[in-house]
Formats: C-alpha cells, structure tokens, sequence
C-alpha cells in the first residue's frame, strides 16, 4: 500500500486471475459460490434485467458512479453475489477481494396496494394470464420509476470493505449491475427484495374481458408465467387440452 492507504495498481487480467482462484478456494472449503456470469457483452438482456439498470441509471445520484462497475462486471470480478429479502450480499475481486453488503427497504405497503390495485383488471383473460402475456400497461405499473417496485436512491444502502470514500465505489456498482443480471434469470428476486409477494399481486388481479387485438400486439410474449416469477401453476382441463393443440401446430 502506499500514499492515503490506496493499494497499488493490479492489472484487469490479473484481477480475473485472482478472481478464478478465490472462487476455486471457497469451493475447495465446500462453501457455496455464485458467481456473476455474463453471456455476451450485455449486462442484461432481459425485461426485467433492462429495467432494473434503466431505473437505476435514471438517477443522477447514481449515473456518475455506475458506469465505473461495469468493466467489472464484464471481467467475472463479482466472484460471489447473494440475495434474499432486502438484501444483498457479494464479493467483488479487486485490487484485494472486498466484501459488499446492500440493504433495500420494504416496499411502502400503500405503494404496494396501489401497484394491486392499479394492475387489477390488467391481465385480459385466464389464458393470457396462464401463457405470460402481460400487457405494457401492467408493466409500465410495475417499473414506474417512482411509484413502481424498484427502489429509489434513498430506500438503497451501500457499503463496501474497500478503502473508497465514496458510498457507491466501483464495486458496489458492480454488484448493482449483477443484480440485474440475476434479475434475468430470477425476475422474481424483485419481489423478494421489495419483501412482497408476487403472488398477492397474481391473485388479487381481476380477470376481465379478452384483450383487443390492439392490446395483444403491445405484450411480452413466448415467456410462460413460471418463467417470469418462478412459480409452477397447474393449468385447468380446458387450458391443458389447448395447450396440446397449440404444441402440436408448432411440431407441425
């Protein structure tokens, strides 16, 4: 170390290498490891994942201090990333390996039932609902940027072993952007942060007419609902037998 405590500079290539090690050591030990891994360059290729690191990159609190994780993230550095409900837990592989820890507040229950209230009568029928077709409108609710679910900059705390003053380091900001990576693989991770439940809002939503054709155009498709919030749902006889004949088109 040298000058105000600051370690000496470690090069990107080495910084991956000691990154390998440290993951083989804490599977050697038998602990569990998870690793944030990119597929391609995107940090996030997903809704969700997208959605996540818009949301976060729309603030000026954060903009200036994000983009400083990001190679971080690309290089396998976020050697270990852990979250549950409201929070967050990661080793990032740095000049040493750091420990960051984040805490995410409960989501307001008002906002909460405001989100409910305003998806009700959104999902247009059983079959969309049971196929995963979620119009704009009920994801425009989810992600509105200050009555939605993701987290404003004050409900967020940071912190990081390393030595930079700064609340959001690099580090930290690498982990924010795997968070987002994991939300492509895990949308409901979201839910669990916010410490809601995802399928309050599923049975609370009112089933109405069909939507329009209008309405159908504006959706996500070919994702089923187990896929968005990781949830296994039992479809009903009628559903089951359309389904069948909808797999036996596309063999076709």
């Amino acid at each position: 170390m040298y000058g105000w405590g600051w370690r000496s500079y470690v090069s990107a290539a080495e910084r991956q290498r000691k990154a390998r090690k440290a993951i083989a050591k804490m599977m050697k030990k038998g602990e569990k490891v998870s690793p944030v891994n990119l597929e391609g360059k995107a940090l996030a290729k997903t809704f969700w994942g997208r959605a996540w690191c818009d949301h976060l990159e729309s603030f000026s609190d954060f903009e200036n201090r994000l983009p400083r994780g990001r190679s971080y993230v690309r290089n396998g550095l976020v050697v270990h990333l852990y979250a549950d409900k409201g929070r967050i837990e990661a080793l990032v592989q740095g000049s040493s390996l750091y420990k960051v820890k984040i805490e995410i507040k409960r989501l307001d229950s008002k906002k909460w039932k405001s989100i409910i209230r305003n998806c009700s009568g959104q999902i247009g029928s059983v079959i969309d609902l049971l196929q995963g077709r979620f119009s704009s409108g009920v994801m425009r609710i989810i992600t509105d940027k200050y009555r939605g679910l993701f987290p404003l900059p004050n409900e967020i705390s940071l912190n990081c072993s390393c030595p930079d003053w700064a609340d959001m380091c690099k580090h930290v900001a690498a982990v924010l952007y795997g968070v987002g990576n994991r939300l492509d693989h895990e949308p409901e991770l979201l839910f669990k942060l916010r410490k809601v439940d995802h399928m309050e809002l599923m049975k609370k939503a009112r089933f109405r007419a069909p939507v329009s054709r209008s309405t159908k155009s504006n959706v996500i498709k070919n994702k089923n609902l187990s896929e968005i919030f990781g949830i296994d749902i039992a479809v009903g006889r009628k559903g089951a037998r359309k389904e069948k004949k909808t797999q036996k088109k596309l063999k076709k």
